[in-house]
């Protein structure tokens, strides 16, 4: 909690610091929801869902201020597209 990076990606993308606790609140309730996913699979989609918007919006917030280091957001945002293209495939939501 405060970690002196996350101030200074909260800072690049003129966030205010005060929502990157919630933001981290969410980023682990959605991997929590991957893993319970496993036992309840609707709830593997949602939180695949969830994180897939996370990452759409974490990917905006640094286009908008143009920041050249979008490889992180890209990285994760490709993993939870994949989570999520795996969880609907495996379970024939196409």
């Amino acid at each position: 909690m405060g970690a002196d990076s996350v101030r200074v990606v909260a800072d690049k993308v003129q966030v205010s610091q005060r929502w990157m606790i919630p933001f981290g609140v969410l980023l682990a309730s959605g991997a929590a929801g991957l893993v319970t996913g496993f036992a309840v699979p609707v709830l593997g989609t949602a939180a695949a869902v969830g994180l897939v918007l996370y990452f759409v919006c974490a990917l905006s917030a640094h286009v908008r201020v143009r920041d050249p280091k979008i490889a992180g957001a890209v990285s994760f945002l490709a993993l939870a597209a994949a989570a999520l293209i795996a969880d609907l495939g495996y379970h024939n939501h196409w």
